[in-house]
């Protein structure tokens, strides 16, 4: 089995016309990268043409304000992709004289790239013979060549026999074509094995193992946490929002006032919370309770409740962190998807 030639003659047949396939700019490749990073081709596609819009170019990335970068990431989730990004075009205006880097190790230094976009750039742009290896590429490997291993000795197996079977003349079609391979044709589950062109030759295939590989890492249970939001109006034009400052989940992002707690908290016992009457003072009261919003991530389900605070016997005391946004203006703030479910059935 050729798998080189098979595979590069696979790709000129059935690759997906992308617009990012149809450039050699290392920005505009390193872009598409990192916005399809745990994000589907069908989702990013938008988010790509909307950043290749407002910032044409690494400059313009640069000096952009990060709560501009953010609102534009809105919905793709994994925000410190966003912040990344928007720190390394940084480092390329300042560090790079705005010029990409265009040799894999100098392409690591860049904030928040792995081995995989140096990888895909370098290879893509610039034509170094590295071998890219995500999700995709392992599956294809594992399954084609019947690699057993999972986690860490699954991903040094694949990048070894990519390098193995990379065309240094081509390595940016090569890695492409392993990529879209494992995208359109070898999928996770119920592949279409009998129009594959490696049936005759797939480990897998012929041994009946197809939904046996890759090997599945045993995966932790995602933790819960619970969070009771204070939706906290001003006056009928206005609400008070923070902005998340805390190494965690969302941060820089703009949500309500919030407790966290490790189980919910009736309306009792946030009524008597120390930060509550410190906010609100111990005369306010709550006034609508809403439903529970579920929102999970990879390793965390989000269970959120939304309150709405009655202040009219009390000064509001405006902590420094919160700002008073006129409703007219909420759309210009970045925000969670969560937050967003709830502005969408209204503030």
């Amino acid at each position: 089995m050729d798998f080189t030639k098979e595979i590069l003659y696979w790709y000129e047949t059935n690759r997906r016309d992308l617009p990012w396939r149809r450039t050699e700019n290392p920005y505009f490749i390193w872009l598409s990268e990192v916005i399809l990073q745990q994000t589907r081709v069908d989702q990013g596609m938008a988010y790509y043409l909307r950043f290749i819009e407002h910032f044409p170019n690494i400059k313009s990335l640069a000096h952009a304000p990060e709560q501009e970068v953010l609102k534009l990431w809105q919905g793709l989730g994994y925000y410190s992709r966003a912040r990344n990004l928007h720190f390394a075009a940084k480092q390329l205006v300042n560090d790079h004289n705005s010029t990409f880097p265009d040799t894999y190790q100098e392409i690591l230094t860049l904030k928040g790239v792995g081995e995989y976009t140096a990888a895909a750039v370098a290879s893509i742009a610039f034509g170094e013979a590295v071998p890219v290896v995500d999700g995709n590429v392992k599956r294809v490997i594992a399954r084609i060549f019947g690699l057993h291993n999972a986690g860490k000795k699954l991903y040094d197996e694949s990048k070894a026999i990519m390098q193995t079977k990379m065309d240094p003349a081509r390595p940016g079609e090569f890695n492409q074509a392993v990529m879209e391979f494992g995208a359109l044709q070898c999928v996770p589950n119920n592949p279409d094995c009998e129009t594959c062109i490696f049936k005759q030759q797939c480990y897998a295939f012929l041994e009946g193992k197809i939904s046996e590989l890759p090997a599945r890492e045993i995966k932790k249970k995602p933790r819960k946490r619970y969070f009771s939001y204070f939706v906290v109006h001003t006056d009928e034009e206005s609400i008070i929002l923070k902005k998340r400052s805390d190494q965690d989940i969302w941060k820089n992002l703009y949500e309500f006032p919030m407790i966290e707690s490790l189980k919910e908290l009736d309306t009792e016992n946030l009524l008597a919370e120390p930060e509550f009457q410190n906010w609100f003072g111990k005369e306010a009261s709550i006034v609508e309770k809403g439903d529970v919003y579920k929102h999970q991530l990879s390793h965390q389900t989000i269970l959120a409740r939304f309150y709405k605070i009655d202040l009219s016997k009390n000064d509001l005391k405006v902590h420094p962190d919160w700002k008073e946004i006129p409703l007219k203006k909420l759309s210009e703030y970045p925000v969670s998807r969560l937050m967003e479910r709830y502005f969408e059935n209204g503030v």
